[in-house]
């Protein structure tokens, strides 16, 4: 399946929004797609389950409950291994493509050098993930058809929330492995909120999200070792309205990590969570508008 073939039928991502949208916040699920295109599974030389190791297992599920205490939540349907919209749109691997790439790529950042670009080399357990690789055209496609609506749509809605409410809280959802990589000296904890070093949104929304994971029983931890990626980087103005915090779960805590299946804690997990995203869309919001500067 290249990038065209998604349609009406088939969309590349969804947004499920209450009939009147009563918090300013707007959750968002980039890399729970599970929808892998037949192409990408004939080009790989991973199986199905081994591809998956990249997703954020369910997460899209996980945040089901926030559309009922009245907050849209955008998730993607393509898989991370396919495309990454949590990567500027174009941080193209050199070591994945045979053609010359354009001169606007970014071809030096982390992100790229870790095989985990725009168009990603590995899955995260280091393993590549072609026998056949995509041409730079497809990857473009890719690109231009389904990264940037998808980003447009969060756009809309963010712009859309602070036109009512005079500022707009995005909430980014995802999973992380319950071990990191052999540069990891422990295993991570429960939640990590990721703030990018307290400059992607007010404090009180962090601090609210680690007094409320932590009271339950999660052990949490801020920024270390994820600070949150493009989206809480690019998205999180604070002096102009546009607040953004990233929000890591432990998949340990709610799959089995061998199987890929839901483990009987889900339930209880999706309850946590709908009760702690009920507390932070009612947390005082004063200081969360733009900015104000006076004239000279």
């Amino acid at each position: 399946m290249t990038a065209r073939e998604f349609n009406e039928s088939n969309p590349s991502f969804s947004v499920l929004a209450p009939a009147v949208q009563r918090v300013p916040f707007v959750f968002n699920s980039p890399h729970s797609g599970r929808y892998y295109p037949h192409s990408l599974l004939e080009a790989s030389r991973l199986t199905s389950s081994q591809l998956r190791r990249s997703e954020d297992l369910y997460v899209d599920q996980l945040f089901g409950d926030v559309i009922e205490i009245g907050a849209p939540l955008l998730t993607a349907h393509f898989p991370r291994a396919w495309l990454d919209v949590n990567r500027e749109p174009y941080e193209l691997d050199p070591k994945l493509f045979n053609e010359k790439l354009p001169g606007h790529a970014n071809i030096r950042s982390m992100r790229v050098s870790g095989g985990l670009g725009t168009i990603p080399r590995l899955v995260a357990e280091h393993m590549p993930i072609y026998n056949v690789a995509p041409t730079l055209e497809e990857a473009l496609d890719r690109v231009e058809l389904i990264y940037r609506p998808y980003h447009e749509s969060l756009r809309k809605l963010l712009a859309k929330t602070v036109v009512e409410f005079g500022h707009a809280v995005l909430v980014d959802c995802h999973s992380m492995p319950s071990s990191g990589s052999k540069f990891e000296d422990q295993s991570r904890p429960d939640i990590i909120i990721g703030d990018r070093y307290g400059t992607s949104c007010h404090g009180s929304i962090s601090h609210e999200l680690i007094a409320r994971f932590s009271e339950r029983g999660y052990s949490v931890t801020r920024n270390k070792p994820y600070a949150g990626g493009f989206i809480t980087e690019h998205y999180g103005r604070p002096l102009k309205g546009f607040h953004a915090v990233q929000i890591e779960i432990n998949r340990s805590l709610y799959v089995d990590e061998d199987t890929l299946l839901p483990k009987i804690d889900f339930k209880a997990l999706v309850e946590d969570i709908r009760n702690i995203m009920s507390h932070l869309v009612s947390i005082p919001d004063s200081g969360f508008e733009p900015e104000t500067i006076a004239a000279e």
